[in-house]
């Protein structure tokens, strides 16, 4: 190989290679998790109220950040679980178990891996999706398809959603957000309806009301019809969810939760908000709700 032929092939080398660590170095997004720890654990009583059967349990969801970080991608991720169970006369007629899990970059808070279990009545489905976030595509069991930057799953937009800064937020305000599921992307709505206090059986809660918009469908006769009621502080928890239905309304509420990142600061004592230290553990037996 001549001198001019030797050059050429060391310059497209050196530029294949400046290529390669350009791509390699490809910054993420940063995103400051102010709002949950590894070692987070919330569970819920969900029941269904009407004015002729009053409140019957239906069932039962948890929420769990795990302890221990999983490497995905190469990167260090949160592993978090999401559980529903329905309990008893609900299994006689409709009976339920549900798991999903996800895989979440510590810093930039987006999936990397999702997995879905769903067993509701005779309806069933299971699966994985891989997100490439590198290159913009989902890989699930049955389609290749292409995404956003920073492309969310239905588990892992709720925690990146506890993160956002809605400082200054006017009611009526709205922000999007967006998820992947079932292969498809879904965009959703989220809007601010104020500030309210919420009683639980785990005690008040000054909070953030939100109306997020869902998909039309059997279930649901209008695209607002979920509340959502979080607490007014950096642990920014869900402490109540009413959807309402064709008769009466399904509600999800906030019965126990342990590990939080945050002092509870919304909760109210005898028309006071605290400012003492209740992040350890705090429960309810679902009574008097």
């Amino acid at each position: 190989m001549n001198s001019p032929g030797i050059l050429k092939y060391i310059l497209l080398s050196c530029c294949l290679m400046l290529i390669k660590i350009s791509l390699a170095a490809q910054p993420y997004r940063y995103v400051e998790n102010t709002a949950f720890a590894r070692g987070e654990k919330l569970t819920f009583r969900v029941y269904y109220q009407s004015f002729v059967t009053g409140k019957v349990t239906a069932g039962e969801a948890r929420l769990e950040v795990k302890d221990k970080p999983v490497t995905q991608n190469g990167r260090s991720t949160y592993h978090i679980v999401g559980t529903g169970e329905s309990k008893g006369a609900f299994n006689l007629f409709f009976k339920v178990n549900d798991r999903f899990e996800t895989f979440i970059d510590d810093q930039a808070l987006i999936p990397w891996y999702f997995i879905r279990r769903t067993r509701e009545g005779g309806y069933k489905k299971d699966d994985e999706v891989t997100f490439h976030q590198n290159n913009g595509i989902a890989v699930s069991r049955n389609a290749v398809k292409k995404i956003p930057e920073n492309a969310q799953d239905i588990l892992s937009v709720f925690y990146y959603a506890r993160t956002l800064d809605i400082t200054g937020v006017q009611p009526n305000e709205s922000f999007p957000l967006s998820f992947f599921l079932d292969d498809s992307l879904y965009v959703s709505k989220i809007v601010f309806l104020g500030r309210e206090q919420v009683k639980t059986s785990l005690g008040t809660f000054n909070c953030l009301k939100f109306k997020p918009m869902v998909i039309k469908g059997d279930v649901f006769a209008e695209p607002y019809p979920m509340v959502l009621w979080i607490t007014d502080d950096k642990n920014r928890l869900p402490v109540m969810v009413s959807s309402a239905v064709i008769v009466g309304s399904v509600k999800m509420e906030l019965i126990s939760y342990e590990g939080l990142k945050n002092t509870l600061s919304s909760l109210v004592v005898h028309g006071k908000t605290i400012g003492s230290d209740t992040t350890k553990k705090g429960n309810s037996n679902g009574k008097n709700l």
